[in-house]
């Protein structure tokens, strides 16, 4: 077990190799399961007309943002025309005549604010893990807890400026100009915390939810892979303990979410509270396609390591 540790030292991998493999994830997770959430929101358009002025939560898998109606914008792609029947007779229809790339409406703008924000947050929580080994042994629980949590509110923290700003550019059609002054104004009114504004809920939702993923998702790793005597996790190992891992940490922080969704949309009934179902089926892919990929490239790198070191001593020794 020794040997095995210190080979994973020797073969160690960059923090840029981490970068790379969290957008590589990233980016995967955005395209598998944004069309999910397009779906989801073309069936809400077509029964409940949104007001305008109101806002409704777009997923892309990463991040949730805040889209607001507009009334006057006819061409916005949640106000296409469609007559859907359910999820898959919506697909069927979307793509026929509105073609593939309609599955994938709204992505580009919101994955501004997502990629950078999963970088952050997945590279510090493995910094963040290997620094708390060091401080309490590789078998503490408390490691995928302190560092989940803390590298989600960092990642948190750096984006909800960023998004702020999106949504307001979204809701006003400002000019970089006008969005300035805005800002300025509203700093100026109610002080530099205004950037931050809606932190608090998110906070109470993403930090819990971090929390609980790492810790499940670590024990159920190592059950897994101790079951199939790995040494490493595989990618369905991977896939398999974050899709586990999502699901428990989804359940049982649906209140939180609940609350989140209520100060950004205002939307607080029945349909929301009994939202379990399509939490889970938007999250568990969600968390098991961005950790099995995550996985999937830092074992890339680390077998490229093991190449480039090799061929460094085979060099030397002819």
């Amino acid at each position: 077990m020794d040997s095995e540790e210190n080979n994973n030292n020797l073969y160690k991998i960059t923090t840029t190799q981490r970068a790379i493999s969290s957008c590589c994830g990233a980016i995967v997770t955005s395209v598998l399961v944004t069309p999910l959430d397009v779906v989801k929101i073309r069936l809400q358009a077509q029964s409940n007309s949104f007001a305008n002025g109101k806002s409704f939560v777009y997923s892309n898998g990463l991040m949730d943002h805040v889209y607001v109606y507009e009334e006057g914008n006819s061409k916005a792609w949640y106000k296409k025309p469609g007559h859907f029947r359910g999820m898959l007779d919506a697909f069927v229809k979307i793509i026929k005549i509105e073609g593939i790339k309609s599955l994938w409406s709204g992505l580009p703008p919101t994955l501004i604010m997502a990629v950078p924000s999963t970088v952050i947050y997945f590279t510090s929580y493995d910094q963040l893990s290997e620094v708390l080994i060091s401080k309490l042994g590789k078998d503490s629980d408390h490691i995928p807890v302190l560092a989940g949590s803390i590298s989600r509110l960092g990642s948190l923290t750096v984006v909800s400026p960023l998004e702020l700003i999106r949504t307001k550019m979204q809701s006003r059609q400002l000019s970089y100009k006008q969005l300035r002054v805005c800002i300025n104004n509203t700093m100026a009114k109610d002080g530099w915390r205004s950037l931050w504004r809606g932190w608090g809920p998110t906070a109470l939702r993403d930090v819990p939810f971090s929390a609980m993923y790492w810790y499940h998702y670590e024990h159920i790793k190592k059950r897994l892979c101790k079951t199939f005597d790995a040494h490493e996790p595989t990618f369905m190992i991977s896939f398999t303990s974050g899709a586990a891992a999502g699901s428990i940490a989804a359940t049982v922080t649906l209140p939180f979410d609940v609350v989140k969704t209520h100060k950004q949309t205002e939307i607080w009934d029945y349909e929301t509270l009994n939202c379990i179902v399509p939490r889970l089926i938007k999250v568990a892919p969600a968390c098991a396609i961005m950790i099995s990929t995550y996985e999937y490239g830092k074992s890339f790198f680390r077998k490229l390591n093991k190449q480039k070191i090799y061929k460094a001593i085979n060099s030397h020794s002819s």
